[in-house]
């Protein structure tokens, strides 16, 4: 059976990380505000989905089949982290790209 969570949890990194290089091009994997929001946006993460994954307890469930079964840190699947990274992205990616755009049509 395929890993359904993990692939489409790639795909959805290479679609926002492709978007970013080929089509929005707002500039922000340049910039140390953004990785510095990925970072603190991913502590926070880690808090909130190592109580909902945690496996003494869990609230959350995931089918065994459908993802990896890395769990890293606080019993968190490792996909969660690439998914959170697509979400932050690509709503950081749209925001820069709006701000640059309308800076742009300002001058």
């Amino acid at each position: 059976m395929i890993a359904e969570y993990t692939v489409m949890t790639v795909i959805g990194m290479l679609v926002v990380v492709g978007l970013e290089l080929f089509v929005f091009r707002s500039g922000i994997f340049r910039r140390a505000k953004y990785w510095a929001a990925l970072v603190i946006c991913l502590g926070f993460q880690c808090l909130v989905d190592g109580w909902l994954t945690k496996l003494s307890d869990p609230i959350v469930v995931y089918n065994p089949d459908m993802f990896l079964g890395i769990r890293f840190p606080f019993d968190i699947p490792i996909e969660d982290f690439g998914f959170g990274f697509a979400m932050i992205t690509a709503v950081l990616m749209l925001w820069q790209w709006n701000l640059n755009r309308r800076s742009e049509e300002a001058q």
